[in-house]
């Protein structure tokens, strides 16, 4: 088996290890710990496997300037990101979820226009307003059962500050993950994103009833530390090393589809009108923004 069909196989279950976790994520709260308490638990463990695999490997001191520029990352790649991710998510529902989360692309798009002087097309600028029009469907109208979104509006503006809040660690992450090695980066990463998000999950690490986590709840918790944190981070390492970053990206819009595949098939979610309208807007308006210029003949 070649190493580029490999990849493939690695970036697929990237998007499955994604896709599921909406749903087992959901399952966990808040029946046995509440979001903030999770995302320490969450950030906690990354932080230890990434420093334990780290012995293996390459041995690099970071610059003492580039710290600052680790610790944006972290703000915005763990702290931001997973705090307002779980909290939304505990809110709304796992479809709502990853349909925002696709939204990423075209946020990325806007930030490089604006810091990194991008050059933007009118295919683009249709594009964006495409995308965040159907952003706007699913936060203002989107909703699920009772049981499973107790603030819908709420949890969808969430995760797409969630989804804005990773855009802006791509594009800070940029420089630094070219000069030292991704292994010696994640740990001092999460390390310092252990930093921040502790003081907003502390009390809600304090409240869990460890005695009343049946197993499989426990095994829910190891499969977001273990898959759908640190198996993705390294799946993500081998992919991009064999295909090219477009390639890679691609992988991000089979996140709706698997989660609405594991919630729809456990019972945790259901389609409606607005969830398709919305997700049909965000893919077109990511399509666009995507889309290669034709070159002049």
């Amino acid at each position: 088996m070649s190493k580029r069909t490999l990849a493939l196989i690695a970036a697929s279950f990237v998007a499955v290890f994604y896709g599921a976790n909406y749903t087992i994520a959901k399952d966990v709260m808040p029946h046995y710990v509440q979001p903030f308490g999770f995302i320490v638990i969450r950030v906690l463990g990354a932080a230890l496997l990434f420093w334990a695999i780290g012995l293996l490997g390459p041995k690099e001191k970071i610059a003492h300037k580039d710290f600052a520029r680790i610790a944006v990352a972290a703000l915005f790649g763990v702290g931001i990101n997973m705090l307002a991710f779980f909290e939304g998510l505990n809110l709304t529902t796992p479809i709502s979820a990853s349909v925002l989360m696709v939204t990423t692309p075209i946020i990325v798009l806007i930030l490089a226009v604006i810091f990194l002087k991008e050059k933007i097309r009118i295919l683009k600028i249709i594009g964006v307003l495409v995308g965040l029009s159907g952003t706007l469907l699913i936060i203002l109208y989107g909703s699920g059962s009772s049981g499973t979104s107790a603030n819908p509006m709420l949890g969808n503006f969430l995760v797409f500050i969630n989804a804005a809040s990773y855009a802006c660690y791509i594009i800070v992450v940029k420089k630094i993950t070219q000069k030292y090695h991704p292994f010696t980066f994640m740990k001092w990463m999460y390390t310092i994103g252990f930093i921040f998000v502790l003081p907003f999950g502390f009390s809600q690490l304090l409240e869990i009833q460890v005695d009343s986590i049946p197993l499989d709840g426990y095994l829910k918790i190891g499969y977001v530390i273990l898959f759908a944190t640190f198996g993705t981070y390294v799946l993500n390492i081998f992919a991009i090393k064999e295909l090219k970053p477009t390639t890679v990206a691609v992988f991000i819009y089979l996140q709706p589809l698997l989660a609405s595949t594991f919630a729809i098939a456990l019972g945790k979610d259901e389609l409606d009108i607005i969830k398709i309208g919305a997700t049909f807007l965000i893919f077109v308006g990511v399509y666009l923004v995507t889309k290669k210029p034709k070159a002049l003949s």
